[in-house]
């Protein structure tokens, strides 16, 4: 497969492969032990490798799909030798993750014909939401696009000023309200400031509340709605913002939000401190959304935009 004959940045693949450390240390350390003497695959092999993959915070759904894969391999090919095993599962990941439509891009880029091209924000409180704000309008603003962020999680003082302290470091303009304001008069008030500045892309910041999923399905659905009051068609993006190191936890959010509101892409954070890595594969597989961007770091350079040729090379390199 012609999957990895792709040129990265050397630096950014650093990063990623350094990120990425702690799961492929762990994932290669008990997949040395599954094959140890063992010459060929056989269904010892792949019932340890389920085991692997689901440790790995994969997912169940998932890693059933993966060992399907490589079992139609084995019985079409008779004898796989464990020491392929490595390639055909590099290949299978990246086969998977190909069948989401996602994770082509290699730049923080937005489409020619949305202006303000709006991303609205959404993810429990801790999962690094606000961070991944900042950090997604530096690289935007890197890039040569005009910024403009929103405050509109209003329920904390907190996260308001967490936000104005990204948008004086990254030096954008930020919209904001008091605490205890309505978020969708400052989401309103945020693209009514874009248009206005000629600004290019706009991010609005929200509520992390999951305890009434029906309070903020109510509130996510009337800060869109006053939204299109001002451009018919935002938010562009819905952007759910996970926090990768809390494996499983991370795809019970993904489907409390799914069923909240229409989420349109994914961010996966802190995958550098953790060796639960393996649940980027499983959340793009299960919900079909795609990850557009991955923290492998704490510096401010340390969101990338997720290319599954990158992931997949560095996971398996």
């Amino acid at each position: 497969m012609n999957f990895f004959k792709k040129i990265f940045s050397s630096e950014k693949k650093e990063t990623l492969d350094k990120g990425l450390e702690k799961t492929k240390t762990s994932f290669f350390s008990k997949l040395t032990k599954a094959v140890a003497g063992k010459s060929k695959v056989d269904d010892e092999v792949l019932d340890n490798l389920e085991e692997i993959l689901v440790s790995s915070d994969v997912g169940v759904n998932t890693t059933l799909k993966i060992i399907e894969r490589i079992e139609a391999r084995v019985s079409r090919d008779k004898y796989l030798g464990t020491e392929e095993l490595n390639g055909i599962l590099r290949e299978e990941i990246a086969g998977l993750l190909s069948e989401t439509n996602s994770g082509e891009a290699s730049e923080f880029d937005i489409p020619a014909n949305k202006k303000p091209y709006v991303i609205m924000v959404v993810g429990v409180n801790g999962v690094g939401k606000t961070t991944t704000i900042g950090k997604l309008a530096y690289q935007f603003k890197k890039a040569g696009y005009k910024v403009v962020l929103g405050a509109a999680d209003t329920f904390r003082a907190a996260a308001i000023d967490q936000l104005q302290i990204w948008a004086d470091r990254v030096g954008v303009p930020i919209v904001r309200q008091q605490m205890g304001s309505d978020p969708a008069s400052v989401a309103f008030d945020t693209l009514q400031s874009a248009v206005a500045q000629d600004a290019d892309v706009v991010i609005i910041d929200t509520a992390g509340r999951l305890h009434n999923k029906v309070g903020l399905m109510n509130e996510l659905t009337k800060v869109k709605r006053v939204m299109q009051k001002v451009q018919e068609d935002a938010p562009h993006d819905v952007l759910l913002v996970l926090d990768g190191s809390t494996g499983q936890n991370a795809f019970e959010q993904a489907k409390q939000f799914t069923a909240a509101t229409e989420v349109t892409c994914l961010a996966v954070t802190k995958l550098d401190g953790t060796a639960k890595g393996g649940v980027v594969i499983g959340i793009s597989d299960q919900f079909q959304i795609p990850v557009k961007y991955i923290g492998v770091g704490e510096g401010i350079e340390d969101l990338q935009v997720f290319n599954k040729f990158e992931f997949v090379d560095s996971f398996f390199k």
